[in-house]
């Protein structure tokens, strides 16, 4: 069984490819020409919220056939945990993906209110646990510890959330948490600890993920690179007596021939910030060099990013988040996510902009032919990849 979530923005409507500087809904950005909601009723706005947009997404996303949502975290949006309890009321399985760094929470009070939400919505709670890639972002949290120490953190909270969630009483003497007697009342502890998503790729995070995570987490990377890095994980895994499972973040543009696809791309490139065809970055993310990386200067044009067959890295151009995603037909996006799982990837974010919409088109056209199957041989792109 392959999982396949999607993104919920928390922080606005996400610029698109047809409206490259536009939000169009919700209330995170003044209602201008072009916007969709709020609307105007009476010369006043209707009421129509950020949250009301989430929910219609959230709903969306479930009755398309996705298993659940990623709620990111930076800090320009909305508390994803808090985001989590009002959408859960919205929906009857679909599950939340709740991003957040363990640096700025005590692991203890993270298990109460994580085994609190489990509780209330009957176990549809699951984390993305990123530890932060330094830079400006980083600082904004008043975090200064340095690139392995984040990590070597986040492994001593999810000892400690882990330890606390039950019913006797748990100590640590830490590093960097300082825990006596925790537990939780039964009611709490009987729920189950969510399942977790683990992104990195340093040494550090990978060593981390060994320990920790049921699923590593990465964004999508030319094919080729894939197997190499997956391999390292099983590896860190194997010495602590686990076997992982891997997942993808992978932006979309899909539409019915690879020519439209494409033309979307076109469309878009002239309003692209030019520096940004640098690739330079700041922060110390083993993952974004490692992106950066994979692009040939000189870059003049949409196709010099196409790194691989319709595995295309200017996504981050067009909006915020991931270098690398994959555009072409419906048929060839379902081609390539096959590929991915004969890889070994047991789950999926999937994410394509404007939200609403998007989450009926790939729940329509694409997931429906992905066979999600292991069993077939490997296409002629993963061969001309390596």
């Amino acid at each position: 069984m392959v999982d396949v979530y999607w993104r919920i923005g928390t922080h606005g409507d996400q610029p698109s490819v047809r409206r490259p500087h536009a939000q169009t809904r919700g209330d995170w950005a003044p209602s201008e020409p072009g916007s969709i909601t709020p609307g105007r009723r009476g010369g006043s706005d209707d009421g129509y919220t950020y949250v009301d947009h989430m929910a219609d997404v959230a709903k969306a996303a479930e009755s398309a056939g996705f298993v659940g949502g990623l709620l990111p975290s930076f800090p320009f949006t909305d508390d994803p945990f808090t985001t989590a309890a009002l959408l859960a009321r919205e929906t009857r399985t679909f599950r939340f993906m709740v991003a957040y760094q363990p640096g700025f929470l005590d692991p203890v009070h993270a298990a109460r209110l994580s085994a609190s939400l489990q509780r209330a919505t009957g176990g549809r709670l699951t984390y993305n646990v990123i530890t932060g890639g330094g830079g400006p972002q980083q600082t904004w949290w008043g975090d200064t510890v340095a690139h392995d120490d984040r990590y070597a953190r986040t492994a001593e909270f999810l000892d400690a959330l882990k330890g606390a969630w039950g019913t006797e009483p748990y100590d640590l003497d830490g590093r960097f948490f300082d825990v006596q007697g925790a537990h939780l009342p039964p009611e709490l502890a009987a729920q189950p600890v969510p399942e977790v998503y683990f992104s990195g790729s340093s040494p550090a995070a990978i060593e981390t993920a060994g320990k920790h995570a049921d699923y590593y987490l990465s964004w999508l990377e030319p094919f080729s690179a894939l197997p190499d890095k997956f391999r390292q994980v099983r590896e860190e895994s194997a010495a602590f007596g686990r076997t992982p499972r891997f997942a993808l973040r992978v932006e979309i543009l899909a539409r019915p021939t690879e020519e439209e696809a494409w033309a979307e791309i076109d469309r878009a490139w002239p309003a692209i910030d030019k520096a940004k065809l640098s690739f330079d970055a700041t922060g110390d993310s083993v993952g974004a060099a490692r992106a950066r990386g994979f692009i040939k200067q000189p870059v003049t044009g949409p196709r010099d990013l196409e790194v691989e067959p319709n595995v295309w890295a200017g996504f981050h151009l067009l909006r915020g988040g991931p270098v690398f995603g994959l555009v072409g037909s419906y048929d060839q996006v379902a081609q390539r996510l096959d590929e991915l799982v004969e890889l070994g990837t047991d789950a999926f974010i999937l994410a394509a902009v404007p939200h609403l919409e998007e989450a009926y088109r790939i729940g329509s056209e694409v997931l429906p032919r992905v066979t999600f199957d292991r069993t077939n041989s490997l296409t002629s792109t993963l061969r001309s990849a390596s």
